[in-house]
Parts: structure tokens; sequence; C-alpha cells
């Protein structure tokens, strides 16, 4: 479903991603984690084409920088930005429609009455502007406006940013029941969530992929991981390692 191969992405003299290969298959939630300024935004602003990059990045088949924003957007390939973006001064229900923009003539998965079914607080608000909802409720339009659009392959950028602990566990159930329908590509800081969800994960480091595997595989190598992203393992009495807990 998705390809990418040798892409690299640069912003002036900085490479931000450095020949990175990754592939995504139908039914799989693969999460990229790793450190603040990895380059993992990049990674997925390239497969969006929302950035210029060099290798290739193949969404069934089609170069993505070939298809550009709209084109990649229309087959399906649908990505929810860290912040949210929801439009302010429009209502839950006007947000949620602008998703089908996206969408056109294909099917979708998911209307704005399956939206409301998965996240249920929403429905009580769909005539409140989105500048008066809270990040948990923004965070739910903006996700319950990238399923409108019709996802074959949906794209998350930290979608548990500065939520409360209960909002992001309740966002995280909405998750798992969509991961059964669309395959996800998630980028997350929230490791714990992250490979809670996941089939498979990839540890970036400085704009490179310094790890990658199944979840279990990476719990059972909890302490190299967390060497990575800069976590301390916690130890048992006598000084044996004991994986993250979180893992």
């Amino acid at each position: 479903m998705l390809e990418l191969r040798d892409v690299s992405v640069s912003y002036g003299a900085v490479e931000a991603v450095r020949g990175v290969d990754l592939e995504v298959g139908a039914g799989e939630v693969v999460a990229m984690i790793g450190p603040n300024g990895a380059g993992k935004t990049s990674t997925l602003n390239a497969i969006s084409a929302l950035v210029p990059y060099r290798g290739s990045i193949l969404f069934d088949g089609s170069e993505c920088r070939r298809l550009g924003v709209q084109g990649a957007a229309r087959r399906g390939l649908i990505q929810v930005p860290e912040g949210r973006r929801v439009f302010p001064t429009l209502n839950v229900h006007e947000n949620l429609q602008v998703g089908t923009t996206a969408r056109r003539s294909r099917s979708s998965d998911y209307c704005t009455d399956d939206v409301y079914d998965l996240f249920p607080a929403l429905a009580a608000l769909r005539h409140r502007e989105g500048w008066a909802l809270s990040g948990g409720e923004q965070q739910m339009v903006a996700l319950g406006r990238a399923l409108v659009a019709g996802p074959r392959l949906l794209l998350l950028d930290e979608p548990s940013l500065g939520l409360a602990p209960i909002v992001s566990k309740s966002l995280y159930a909405a998750l798992r029941e969509i991961a059964i329908r669309t395959p996800i590509l998630l980028v997350e800081q929230n490791t714990a969530m992250a490979m809670r969800l996941c089939t498979r994960a990839c540890v970036m480091v400085s704009g490179k992929f310094v790890l990658a595997g199944s979840a279990d595989e990476l719990r059972d190598r909890s302490t190299l991981v967390a060497s990575y992203l800069g976590e301390e393992v916690a130890t048992a009495e006598g000084g044996t390692a004991v994986p993250l807990a979180e893992l």
C-alpha cells in the first residue's frame, strides 16, 4: 500500500530525514517513535506531498510527488496533522463535512453519523464552533473529519499531544476500533499508547530509523528502546533490569 525507499527531506542545509525505508501494508498499524526533532513529522509531510523529498514514496504504486497534496488525498491518503487545525468559525458538524471534499466520488466506511457513534461527546456539540471546543474535543473533530474523507491509509501526527490522560485513553480506544478497518501510520510521543496500538514500530533518531520490529519484539527490547528515547528503565531489587512497564 505505502512504500518509502531511500527518502530524505532537507530544509536548507539541515537534513531532517536521511535515507529512510518504510512499508505499511493493508491491515497494519505502524508507529514511528523517537525524540523531538527526530524527523517523524517531516516523514509524514513528505508522504502527504507537503514538503519536497528525495527518493521514492509510492502509494498504491503511484509516486506521491506526482500525485501532489490534493491527488494523494483524493486517493485516500489522509493526514491528521499535529495541532488539529480545526476551522474555528465552523461548528462541529460543518468541520466534519469538510472531509467530504477530499472524498469526492469515492466511497467511505464512515459518514458523520458514524463519527458521532464513535465519539458520542461530539453529538451534543454538533452546533458548537471550533474555537469553543476543548483540546480533546478538537482532536475528536480532526480525526472524525479525516474519517469522513474516506481514508485508505490514515496518517496521524501526535494525536495525544496536550491531552489529559483520560482523554488520550478514550481517543486510543476509538483508534483501536478504526484500525480494524483502516491501516494507520502513527507518529506518537506517548510510547506506551503507541506500542499498545501498533503491530510494528520504528524508532527514529536524527532522521534515521535505528531500530524496527514488531510490537512484541520491541517490548522485549525495551531497555534498548528506552536508551534511544532518552528514558530511564526501572530496576528491580538486585539491580536486574525490568522492561518499561508502559511498553
